[in-house]
């Protein structure tokens, strides 16, 4: 509240909200819901003059607020931002849609059941507060229809390697011949790697052992207390480096493509330079999917990254070594609260209904720690001092640039993220040392990677080198319908097409279990 008023103290020309909703009733188009918006779609919001008035007058409202924290002066942008991401945040929260009585869905659904609605509401209220033990765990589908293994990450396959912090799955092949060049994906930690491995139909991991790839994965531990001073030369050690080494055992290659994706990308980024200064050449090109190096224009993340607030996460870590997997949880979710938040609370609590299976929001929900010396490296090295693009991130006692890699990257963006936004990641592109192809998909941080050929969903654009303005790149390159995957499939195949008979897990080494592994079902 304190920062709303220095804002409204800093506004040039300062106007009451009453005002605005006075001027905004010469604009139709002024106080209608921004497109996407299916929180009014009742058409009791249009019809009854009461709960119109209402929309128009929150729409006013809190398009007012935004416009007030965006035309303040004296703000530095980090301040700015962050203010402008928690009003958004209150403006959701306030919305007429959250409460029985302002909305007329939940209002004659309260009263045509007596309530009973309500009734069934707290009953998930209470059960949501016991299962986040004292915090509300908010569920956002059905998760009891999943299992992992069984209808959740089901690509066969077998885990070759286990370090202190990561497995190593070896997917089984599906053609007699195959790419002579494994393929090794590094997943972030932030979440599963399943998000790759869905199902069968969206399965990226699935689509490319199809296409002839020896697909390899880092499945990340969901770190504890005995994971707390492990740290990114730690993960780069024992999860990137130890997987090169059993890529190598299991099918006699040095010669690796690698896909490192989010922070998974970050950390193989970081990596790659440390690995050029140390002579380790086995990855012979590198794939990013929506990874950020350089964090200028990190997205709405970078609000919860500040001196204070960093420390504040570094003091919560210290006592227990990591950072619970529901802090991470209700960062991500606030990203989008119209849609992640909101409207569960609404469903579930209000309507009393149980929300639907989706086994996108049941990944989303099986959240996972954070190890206190990893994350700390982090967000210190990239959101808050962004170390790696100014080549003065510390790895190993040498200082990393990203100009030393000069292999082949293909680097992914896509048009709605919100967490590596594409404008970011296209910038990123000028730092590495070699040809980079910057692709831009159709869709956000999950959808846009995540998109299968066979579905014929979204687009992706190409153009040249990615350098200079970014409007202009946009403006200048060519659109292509549906799916970047077979787009990256042929990148793959000009650098190195050579074929070999397919290569099976555990012939040449000892397997430890069936795919996905043991670290993978460990859940907080």
């Amino acid at each position: 509240i304190g920062l709303l008023e220095e804002i409204e103290e800093g506004v040039a020309a300062p106007f009451r909200v009453e005002e605005a909703f006075v001027a905004a009733q010469d604009t139709e188009d002024a106080v209608k819901p921004e497109r996407g918006d299916k929180r009014f779609l009742d058409p009791e919001w249009g019809r009854n003059a009461f709960f119109d008035f209402l929309k128009q007058a929150y729409l006013v409202t809190s398009r007012w607020a935004a416009d007030l924290v965006e035309h303040a002066e004296g703000l530095d942008e980090h301040t700015r931002h962050k203010a402008g991401f928690y009003v958004k945040q209150v403006s959701n929260a306030i919305s007429p849609s959250n409460f029985i009585l302002t909305n007329p869905e939940l209002f004659r659904e309260t009263v045509a059941s007596n309530g009973e609605n309500l009734v069934r509401g707290m009953k998930m209220l209470a059960e949501d507060i016991a299962a986040g033990k004292g915090d509300l765990k908010l569920r956002q589908a059905d998760y009891s229809p999943f299992e992992i293994g069984r209808n959740i990450a089901t690509t066969p396959g077998k885990v070759v390697g286990r370090s202190d912090v990561a497995e190593i799955i070896q997917y089984e092949p599906a053609t007699e011949t195959v790419l002579k060049r494994p393929l090794l994906i590094c997943p972030p930690w932030i979440n599963k790697f399943y998000i790759l491995d869905l199902n069968p139909q969206k399965s990226f991991i699935r689509w490319a052992v199809e296409q002839g790839h020896t697909v390899f994965v880092i499945s990340w531990v969901n770190p504890d207390e005995r994971h707390g001073t492990k740290s990114w030369e730690a993960y780069i050690r024992e999860g990137l480096q130890y997987g090169l080494d059993t890529v190598e055992k299991a099918t006699g290659e040095r010669d690796v493509n690698a896909i490192g994706y989010c922070v998974g990308g970050t950390l193989l980024a970081a990596a790659l330079a440390l690995m050029a200064q140390e002579g380790d050449d086995r990855i012979k090109s590198a794939t990013f999917f929506t990874t950020q190096v350089d964090f200028t224009y990190a997205g709405d993340l970078k609000v919860f990254v500040d001196e204070e607030q960093v420390a504040a996460v570094e003091k919560s870590m210290s006592e227990k070594g990591y950072l619970d997997g529901t802090k991470m949880a209700t960062a991500f979710n606030m990203l989008r609260s119209g849609d992640l938040i909101w409207p569960y609370v609404v469903n579930n609590y209000m309507r009393g209904k149980d929300p639907l299976p989706f086994d996108l929001l049941y990944w989303n929900a099986d959240s996972t720690r954070m190890a206190a010396a990893n994350h700390s490296f982090y967000l210190r090295n990239c959101y808050l001092e962004n170390n790696l693009s100014q080549g003065t991130m510390e790895l190993a006692g040498r200082t990393v640039s990203l100009g030393d890699i000069t292999i082949p990257v293909y680097n992914l963006a896509s048009k709605e993220d919100h967490i590596a936004p594409a404008l970011s990641v296209f910038l990123g592109s000028k730092y590495f040392g070699g040809t980079v192809e910057y692709v831009m998909a159709g869709s956000g941080h999950i959808a846009g990677v995540v998109n299968p050929p066979a579905s014929n969903k979204y687009q992706y654009w190409t153009g040249g080198t990615p350098t200079g303005d970014f409007s202009q790149w946009i403006a200048n390159a060519t659109d292509h319908p549906g799916s970047w995957w077979p787009h990256w499939q042929g990148w793959i195949e000009a650098k190195d097409n050579t074929r070999v008979p397919a290569r099976k897990p555990g012939k040449h080494m000892k397997t430890l279990g069936d795919a996905p592994g043991t670290y993978v079902k460990v859940r907080v």
